[in-house]
């Protein structure tokens, strides 16, 4: 499918301590491995890929979707959507140290050590996720449904991180040598952009036709012309505060119009929920723990406080921190306002979601090209040319209106830069645990801690990215 360039195990390779700490200050040059082991067998390395699904499946949905669910069919105010989006990211990306904790103190049992945590945030996972696209009664409070809100999105989360830290350090221990582990790395990276494709997918067709004719609404009532936009978005902010929300409600909830929209939200997570139950259980079937020489899947022995302390002080992963904080923060901001903004500023209130698969599908298929680009050229360069595509794709958007074919132009540009957000930053980080564990070869274990950090930044870019977009609307 995929090769990537090699980074790698240094335990597991006969990598020295010199090439790994070059290789963790030029991830773009990093050292082929000295000595080989048994090669993985492609299903293993099929089956951990699909085994990354659920992360992408749901988180995607909810980036787009979330947002304008509460908006346009719950009904709150945007100062109400505004809290649930970034406390709900903010309570995520609190529990992900603590999972990544608590999974390097747990012991390694019959089926792993990481693999049980996988299994059992499953069942969980799906229910709540399924509530979060719930709409309940119209005589509860506004306090009520945000509270109702608040708690499922940080039950769903909590359990996401249960299923996704482990499954992340699992890269770690697949076995095999380090062009193996690569390889196994690569597919995970083009499952997990192909089930981006496949949630926003399955969210966008199913629900996608509902916002439009509730727009259409929205304009024949208050009298808006079709294709004035200025006018369109002027309506739509007076209609988001104060009376203006209470008459907004008044306008879209009345009787049976609003209801299959909140049926079409709910379909669309039984469907979701369903593939997050099969992915979790080809890979629990085709997956089997690997320990390693540093790596032996035992229980940490550090307390957290100075495991935490030993993690942060290790320069290249810090750096890497804040470089994948800062393009991840910039691309999520884009994407939780991407929907609200297609349906009410740029004129294209039914196409937003075809948009969405446009850049999705340049971004799957752009993974091979960048893949060839940081062999040729290195690592670094590939994320300063990667990341900078999406500066001209994001100003020509902004600027332009009611012009469907320049919009699906700048978003396969932004879908070319979105594809290196998703391959570069997962590719570097295994150069920066190898180097760390032959720098300190006492600290054994730390690899859910590690990674817990990783995503622990990102869904903290993500909460921030939320909050920002959705305040903005106040």
């Amino acid at each position: 499918m995929l090769a990537e360039e090699g980074q790698g195990d240094a335990a597991l390779t006969g990598l020295t301590l010199e090439a790994a700490a070059a290789a963790a200050e030029d991830p773009g040059k990093a050292p082929q491995p000295l000595q080989g082991r048994s090669p993985l067998p492609l299903h293993r390395k099929v089956c951990y890929a699909i085994g990354g699904a659920p992360y992408q499946l749901t988180g995607n949905a909810l980036g787009f979707f979330l947002q304008i669910f509460l908006l346009d069919v719950v009904q709150l105010e945007p100062f109400h959507a505004s809290l649930i989006l970034f406390l709900g990211r903010a309570w995520d990306a609190v529990t992900d140290p603590a999972v990544g904790f608590l999974v390097s103190r747990s012991p390694r049992r019959r089926c792993g050590k990481l693999i049980p945590w996988i299994v059992a945030s499953t069942p969980f996972g799906v229910f709540f996720y399924f509530l979060l696209w719930f709409v309940p009664s119209d005589s509860l409070s506004v306090s009520l449904k945000f509270l109702w809100y608040l708690a499922m999105y940080c039950f769903f989360q909590t359990c996401m991180s249960c299923y996704h830290v482990p499954y992340s350090s699992l890269t770690m221990f697949l076995g095999g040598n380090q062009r193996e582990r690569d390889s196994a790395t690569a597919y995970r990276m083009g499952v997990e952009v192909l089930s981006t494709l496949v949630g926003s997918g399955i969210q966008g067709q199913i629900v996608g036709g509902h916002h439009a004719s509730m727009q259409k609404r929205c304009e024949a009532e208050n009298g808006t012309a079709l294709g004035n936009g200025t006018s369109l978005l002027t309506d739509t902010l007076e209609n988001t505060g104060g009376n203006g929300g209470e008459r907004r409600q008044s306008q879209l909830r009345g009787g049976k119009e609003s209801s299959p929209a909140q049926w079409s939200y709910m379909v669309a997570a039984t469907v979701l929920g369903s593939l997050y139950c099969v992915s979790c259980l080809v890979l629990f079937f085709g997956v089997k723990e690997q320990p390693g020489p540093l790596g032996p899947l035992g229980k940490a022995r550090l307390p957290f406080f100075r495991s935490l302390w030993i993690i942060l002080g290790h320069r290249p992963y810090v750096w890497l921190l804040c470089g994948f904080l800062c393009a991840s923060l910039a691309f999520q901001l884009a994407q939780g306002i991407f929907a609200f903004f297609c349906t009410h500023a740029a004129g294209l209130p039914g196409t937003f979601q075809h948009l969405v698969l446009i850049m999705l599908v340049v971004a799957c298929f752009s993974i091979p090209v960048w893949q060839w680009f940081l062999v040729r050229f290195g690592k670094k360069t590939a994320v300063f040319v990667g990341l900078s595509l999406i500066i001209p794709a994001l100003i020509v958007i902004t600027l332009v209106s009611h012009n469907f074919l320049v919009f699906a132009f700048m978003v396969a540009v932004a879908g070319c830069s979105l594809s290196v957000l998703y391959l570069l930053p997962w590719s570097m980080l295994p150069d920066a645990v190898d180097d760390f564990k032959l720098r300190n070869p006492t600290c054994l274990n730390l690899e859910a801690f590690f990674y817990s950090f990783y995503v622990f930044f990102n869904k903290f870019a993500g909460g921030l990215s939320l909050g920002v977009s959705t305040m903005s609307l106040q």
